[in-house]
């Protein structure tokens, strides 16, 4: 049956990066496109015989004719030399032409009339687009089977940089950072009895502009109003534990009292965010100067989008079954050798198992055009609640600030807000917003007036 055909699955699914279907056969430039595209991304199938409405209307012309018609025209017109894999397939009674192309090995590949400075396409979600000078030098790289991050930083001076952060980040692991062992790491390469930074180290050091994570706060659930914006850049350790900070101060916290002991988490588990954050460190695209990480936090979602998409032809579907392809060869060395990585290709399974462990929806993989993005869906207050004895009962969702806020309230019930305001470092009307907070949420009340306290309810 047609259903059960893995071709009419695809299909079903839509145009994608390693799907096109055309009702009949392109003109010969626009195939070969897609075949250099196909070639140059993580392969793919074109499939004759399907309308726009994903239709099985079947071929228009002699099946032969077209078999040796795209033959023709993918050796005379893409370079290298391609050899697609070109059958029919029958479904609902049609007969489909299905022209494959796996990856190739000879990167980057082009059109023969445009060369390789304008004939190399690449596939981005269902369109083939040119090929920046960038893109075009991370497939030669591919080629070679090197990565941006291993290659020599040539205008940069070693002896100018500082290695605090990097020597302390494996100081606090208990391992040693020696010249040898930064040699071992690819952090240092030596080219005509001279020493140099690889690009991997300049990143690590946060020393290259694009090397950056741009976080947001919105009010809403859309970017049309920012509560709070910061820019992280230095080191990438400093990044990680400053964007981490950020997602922190932004969720709300769970309180749940079970006996006599009372627990607080986070609505979205810790530890898959920094998961999450380490994987967009480690697998974005950082040869492309002007891009950075960007994480949006919403009311409904905390978002994390890194450059890049997915790294050397990793489709969306062997990523999430724990394929790994590495893109920063020098950069996931050490991150592996700091303990940021447990093994190849966990990272993703183990999102998904860290949310489903504390009863959170799986987060959404979604790799759009040249961009790899995560996002964990955050619950409803409403859907927030917990239980003593058996009963239901309200329970006290709070930001890290307001739970801080608590903390001195908790110290002083008659703490002037003034005072509350200094010892936290943010301003009155700050203090004041999160003092209303806490009283919406029937955490704390106003006993008296201007002369009186504030009573923290059970």
């Amino acid at each position: 049956m047609s259903a059960e055909h893995p071709l009419w699955h695809d299909i079903q699914q839509g145009e994608g990066k390693t799907l096109e279907f055309k009702r009949q056969l392109p003109k010969g430039e626009q195939l070969a496109k897609t075949m250099v595209a196909f070639a140059n991304t993580a392969g793919g199938k074109l499939v004759l015989g399907v309308d726009d409405q994903r239709q099985i209307v079947g071929l228009q012309a002699d099946e032969f004719e077209l078999m040796d018609q795209i033959a023709s025209l993918v050796h005379d017109l893409c370079q290298p030399t391609l050899l697609p894999n070109i059958y029919l397939e029958t479904l609902q009674g049609q007969t489909l032409l299905v022209v494959q192309v796996h990856r190739g090995s000879q990167l980057p590949y082009y059109l023969k009339r445009q060369g390789r400075e304008k004939g190399v396409f690449v596939r981005l979600g269902a369109t083939n687009r040119q090929a920046s000078q960038e893109m075009i030098h991370e497939l030669e790289c591919q080629r070679l089977h090197q990565s941006f991050d291993e290659q020599p930083a040539w205008d940069s001076n070693l002896e100018q940089l500082d290695l605090g952060p990097l020597q302390q980040a494996f100081r606090q692991v208990g391992k040693p950072l020696d010249r040898q062992k930064m040699h071992g790491l690819k952090l240092i390469k030596t080219e005509q009895g001279r020493e140099y930074p690889t690009h991997g180290l300049m990143i690590l050091l946060g020393r290259y502009e694009q090397v950056e994570i741009k976080c947001s706060r919105f009010k809403g659930t859309d970017m049309t109003v920012f509560l709070d914006k910061k820019e992280y850049t230095g080191d990438l350790f400093g990044q990680l534990a400053q964007a981490e900070g950020f997602i922190k101060n932004h969720l709300h916290l769970k309180a749940e009292i079970l006996g006599l002991q009372r627990t607080e988490t986070y609505e979205i588990p810790i530890a898959a965010i920094r998961e999450a954050l380490v994987n967009a460190v480690v697998h974005r695209d950082y040869s492309n100067a002007g891009r950075d990480i960007k994480l949006g936090i919403y009311d409904d979602a905390v978002n994390i989008v890194s450059p890049g998409g997915l790294p050397n032809g990793l489709t969306l579907d062997e990523a999430l079954q724990g394929r790994s392809e590495l893109r920063n060869k020098v950069i996931a060395r050490v991150f592996k050798e700091l303990g940021y990585i447990e093994q190849w290709g966990s990272g993703i399974a183990r999102i998904r198992a860290l949310c489903t462990q504390a009863g959170n929806p799986e987060p959404t993989f979604a790799e759009t055009g040249d961009f790899f993005d995560i996002e964990f869906h955050r619950a409803g207050l409403d859907a927030i609640g917990g239980s003593i004895g058996g009963s239901e009962v309200a329970q006290a969702v709070l930001t890290e600030r307001q739970q801080a806020v608590l903390e001195l309230i908790k110290q002083n019930p008659r703490m002037p807000y003034r005072q509350m305001a200094s010892e936290l470092g943010i301003n009155d009307s700050a203090v004041k917003k999160h003092l209303e907070k806490l009283k919406e949420a029937n955490v704390i009340e106003r006993i008296g007036g201007t002369r009186g306290y504030w009573k923290v309810k059970d």
